[in-house]
């Protein structure tokens, strides 16, 4: 999809208002300017209108300040990406946010509540995005036109999305489709497995009006509703009950002998202001950001920014920023170190030597960490100047050098959610999980085509008898890190709460504590609980 297309002008008020007058002329003065009754003159007019359903994952709304489509103080702080970031990354190892802003604190310690914003904002996001392409879907409904058919099926991949991320997050959710129309009324309330069906079955039912694998980046197309099925079955016992282990590696196999993609031959490629499909052989899906057409404190741009600071990891020097830069906020703790820097006779749990800042001697070159003023910190709500800095995205191209669409305050690099690598993972937790010999020799050969691209020769393959749950989810964190993904795999190995995993200040202290299961779920935030009489004022349990 065309940049331009994603930041169109589009008024989406007037598109959900239909004339009562048959013979009222509706065609608009202003020809870039889409109303409901004209959306099916032309098949751009919808592929524009479908732009805004995409754009509603990633920036706040059209037009600068005060264009958000959701009121808030700051229109970028809660966008959709931004805020699952947050809940995905900042509860875990992975990730600390040093600033004080409201909410933050409670998913730094995961004490939580049901007032948090984050949660309150990420909730409000995905239902809009839903009505959006409910919206869309209506007003698309009996066109024959093919480009149409597909439209509409990228509709419904996207509120699948969404609604796969609002049971991953909260279980039960508000359960809209095009049936119950766009108006004033109180949603019913989907449980996790009626919702997680659902998904399902409106994925098969789009499998083939899709466009073909890598069709026309960053639309969604086939190869995406596959790496959805999949994440959706590799995650089938936790949200349903069931394990889908074989339904996850099948689909994951449509992705890898579609021959479409490989594995981008530098990790980092994967990253870069040059990430998107026409550069990058691995990028699958994923939320196209622009310097100058989708402008924005959000995705990449915030991920940059809010891990770098002043003294340790400058914008300017190692990602090519130079505009309100170096907000020092984000950085991971020590325990995510451990697992991502696996060189152990170097490093383990001793001190980083001062020679080596930036973890040069890891053979791993999926490592972009620098050390801080200390790998621990002090406290919850200490400055960003402790821990250990990432600096894994960037808002330059790959070979160091500028973007077309240079901005010095806005990255254009692409934010990822779905890459072949994770297919190749995510079957091979698959194949080791169903077990026999032949599925882990299998797993492990998965394993270690992401594990020659890290080291660059095959000196940190593994055997059979290297691989257990345990390492598989130490390699996703090795390979996704930043990606949020962290906080949904821990919680499927069973190591997001209790104390079998425990990280600093998890639970609200330095050395880290157990945590109750109950908030392997968030909660749903109180005022869509009284909000909304369907609920009947019950939260998920333990809230």
């Amino acid at each position: 999809m065309n940049k331009k297309i994603v930041i169109f002008g589009i008024i989406l008020s007037a598109l959900m208002i239909s004339s009562c007058v048959k013979d009222l002329d509706v065609t608009p003065k202003d020809p870039t300017r889409i109303l409901a009754g004209n959306l099916g003159d032309d098949p751009v007019y919808m592929q524009e209108v479908l732009g805004k359903i995409y754009a509603s994952f990633i920036i706040s709304g059209q037009g600068a300040n005060g264009g958000a489509d959701i009121a808030a103080s700051d229109e970028n702080f809660f966008t959709t990406m931004r805020a699952l970031w947050n809940l995905q990354e900042i509860t875990t190892d992975e990730a600390i946010c040093a600033w004080g802003d409201a909410g933050i604190a409670d998913l730094n310690t995961m004490t939580w509540s049901p007032t948090n914003q984050f949660l309150t904002a990420l909730f409000q996001r995905l239902s809009l995005s839903v009505t959006y392409a409910n919206d869309f879907i209506v007003k698309t409904q009996g066109n024959a036109d093919p480009k149409v058919v597909q439209y509409q099926s990228e509709a419904r991949f996207l509120r699948a999305l969404a609604y796969y991320w609002a049971i991953d997050l909260f279980g039960q959710f508000p359960f809209t489709t095009e049936a119950d129309g766009v108006g004033k009324f109180f949603p019913k309330i989907g449980t996790r497995t009626e919702i997680f069906d659902y998904i399902e079955s409106e994925l098969l039912a789009i499998e083939n009006t899709l466009g073909a694998p890598k069709f026309s980046y960053p639309q969604a197309d086939q190869a995406a509703a596959w790496m959805l099925l999949a994440r959706l079955y590799l995650n089938a016992e936790v949200y349903t009950g069931t394990a889908r282990w074989a339904d996850c590696k099948t689909y994951c196999d449509k992705v890898i002998s579609s021959g479409k993609y490989s594995l981008a031959t530098n990790y980092r490629q994967n990253f870069s202001a040059d990430n998107d499909g026409a550069h990058n052989p691995e990028m699958i899906f994923a939320w196209e950001q622009d310097g100058v057409y989708t402008q924005g404190y959000v995705g990449t741009t915030f991920i940059i920014e809010s891990s770098s600071d002043a003294t340790y990891i400058r914008a300017e020097d190692f990602h090519g920023l130079t505009s309100n830069t170096n907000w020092n906020g984000n950085r991971a703790r020590v325990n995510f170190m451990n697992i991502l820097v696996d060189t152990i006779a170097t490093y383990g749990n001793v001190p980083v030597p001062a020679t080596d800042p930036l973890f040069s001697q890891c053979d791993d070159k999926r490592v972009f960490l620098k050390m801080k003023k200390s790998m621990n910190i002090p406290s919850a709500s200490s400055s960003g100047d402790y821990g250990i800095g990432v600096y894994k995205f960037t808002a330059r191209n790959a070979d160091g050098s500028r973007p077309a669409n240079y901005s010095a305050a806005y990255a254009c690099t692409d934010f990822p959610v779905f890459r072949l690598a994770d297919a190749y993972m995510m079957r091979a937790e698959a194949l080791f999980r169903l077990g026999g010999g032949a599925n882990i020799d299998a797993a492990v050969a998965d394993i270690n085509l992401i594990r020659e691209r890290a080291y660059g020769n095959t000196s940190g393959n593994i055997t059979s008898t290297d691989i257990d749950l345990d390492f598989i989810l130490d390699e996703r964190c090795r390979e996704f890190y930043y990606e949020a993904q962290r906080r949904t795999d821990l919680i499927r190995f069973g190591k997001f709460t209790g104390g079998e995993y425990v990280w600093q200040w998890k639970g609200g202290t330095f050395a880290g504590l157990s945590t109750s299961d109950h908030m392997d779920l968030f909660p749903i935030p109180g005022d869509e609980l009284s909000a909304n009489p369907n609920y009947n004022g019950v939260n998920n349990p333990g809230y």
